[in-house]
Parts: C-alpha cells; structure tokens; sequence
C-alpha cells in the first residue's frame, strides 16, 4: 500500500496545527487589494490518491486565485498544443536566482526568459495560448483545465479587475522588453491573457485534482510533457528557493501568491496547500511548512 493511501485526517491534525504555527511568521500578499482581505491564519489542505481516495482538512471551503500556480498548467496546456521542441525555443529551463518578476535577469538573459514559472517565461507563454484575444484564451484554457482534471475552476472577476488597477510595473516592463526583443506578438493580448490566468480560482480540491494529472497515468495526457512538468516544478517551482527544497522536500511543487501550492507524489497522487502568508521570496510558508513535514515523516521524497 502506498504511503497516502494509509493516511487519515486524524494523523494530519498535529502537522496541519504545526504548519499553522509556522504560518503565522508570513505575510498575506497587500500589492493586490482584493488579495490583502485574505487572513494569513487560513489553512486547507487536500489529498487526491491514485485510487480516487481523497483526504481533506482546514478550511477546505475557501476559494483562492491559483496565481503563480496556474504557470504549471500554462507550461503544460503549451507542450500538448505544440511539443517540447517549440515550447523551450520560447522559454528556458533554467532555474533562476532571482526575483519571479527580475527585468535585470531577463535583459542579462537578453530576452530569453530563463524558466516557464517566473513571470517573464509565463507572460512570453500566454502570448502563445490558442484564441483570437486575453478572453477566449483564458475560456478556453480554463475549460481544457475543468475537463480534465474534473475540476471547477473559474476566472475571478473581481480579483481581475483588482489587479489591473493595480497593474505591476515589474510585468509591464518585462512584457516591453520581450516586444522590444521580438518575443511577444501581441503585448497588450499577452499581458491581459496572463493577468486572467493569474485569476483562475478554486478550491484546494480543484488544485489537488490538477496535481493528479501530473502525478498519475492519463489517457489523455503525453507522459512525457506531464514528466517535463514535473522537472521544471522541481528545479524552477518555488522560485530561488527550488533548489533547497528539492533537498529538504524532495517533490516537485508549485507555489502562488495567492497561498496555494500544489506538490507531486509521482504514482501516489498530489497534495494541495492553502495558506496565504508569504515568505520574503512569495513562498506559502504555512504550506511548504506542511508539505515538508509530510514528505519526512511518510518518505516521500522522489530520491528514495
């Protein structure tokens, strides 16, 4: 049997109340508005096993934008439409020791962004979604998501509208330099298409059976794509600080602003995470905090 199918909500409770207490040291996200109302005690958390056993604790309810997150699935919804070989022609694989949003790193990269799940490498890739504009793109990519996975997702509105009057001068510039480079063909569809996929909304549970798609066989998935996903979240996933939890953690993850992460168990399944209180670099802690703990005390670790 494997090592999430033997587990039970009631073996989760001191490490969710462990992760809490950590999460308490982070900071909800106040550059959006509509994202500082969020309270940095909320925490969710959702298992989706390969069996279809599920396992759900905390405040499971609450509906949050995938943010960052929604990169993983950008990445993937890319190399099905179009293959690895055109996909990595527009962005890199590379991890990066910046900040997610780094103009310097892309003009030192000289245009070429260094990884899909900073903003530079998302912005370049929703430039590249199927659809005429930002809004038939982000339908269409959001109801390819909701098929799936089997999920419920939705654009939030007012979260959108939220972020585009606060709209980040770090992705403005970014967008600007990959036009000026050539790498965008539409800068204002670009950046509008990413704003809106940034603003996908859930639950932890509609995160966890997005995980499943990466961590289990799908009939209608490339396995190989779902493999390279897989690779870039865990060397690229949680920003400059990828590389020290692929040692201290040991799975690929994926993390937003918005508080939700997602980790992948290769043949188990996948763990989603709510809690927005951020670390400095944009990290869940109260999430990371939780998946660490799982990974350790249940040897999930993909290094054995």
């Amino acid at each position: 049997m494997k090592e999430l199918e033997k587990l039970t909500p009631t073996e989760l409770s001191p490490w969710v109340e462990q992760a809490k207490t950590k999460a308490e040291g982070g900071r909800v996200c106040d550059r959006i508005p509509q994202l500082a109302l969020a309270d940095s005690g909320w925490f969710a958390v959702h298992i989706c096993c390969k069996s279809g056993k599920t396992i759900s604790f905390g405040d499971t309810v609450s509906i949050f934008p995938l943010m960052s997150v929604i990169k993983t699935f950008s990445l993937l919804y890319l190399l099905e439409n179009f293959g690895a070989e055109k996909v990595f022609g527009w962005v890199g694989m590379e991890p990066s020791d910046a900040p997610f949003n780094s103009l310097e790193q892309l003009i030192s990269d000289r245009g070429h962004p260094r990884n899909p799940m900073i903003n530079s490498g998302a912005i370049t890739l929703a430039d590249k979604f199927p659809g005429k504009d930002a809004n038939q793109r982000t339908f269409l990519f959001c109801q390819w998501l909701n098929q799936l996975a089997g999920c419920q997702l939705s654009l939030d509105e007012v979260l959108l509208a939220s972020v585009r009057l606060t709209r980040s001068t770090a992705n403005e510039a970014i967008a600007n330099y990959l036009a000026d480079v050539g790498n965008l063909e539409n800068l204002e569809i670009a950046l509008d298409t990413y704003e809106q996929i940034c603003c996908i909304s859930g639950r932890v549970e509609d995160l966890a059976l997005l995980g499943k798609l990466l961590a289990c066989e799908n009939t209608c998935l490339s396995a190989q794509n779902c493999r390279i996903v897989n690779d870039v979240m865990l060397t690229c996933g949680l920003y400059e600080a990828s590389a020290e939890f692929a040692v201290r953690v040991g799975l690929p993850m994926k993390s937003g602003i918005g508080g939700g992460l997602v980790a992948i168990v290769p043949g188990e399944g996948a763990i989603a995470c709510y809690s927005p209180g951020l670390d400095r670099i944009g990290n869940p802690v109260g999430a990371i905090a939780f998946v660490e703990v799982l990974a350790q005390e249940l040897q999930l670790s993909i290094f054995g």
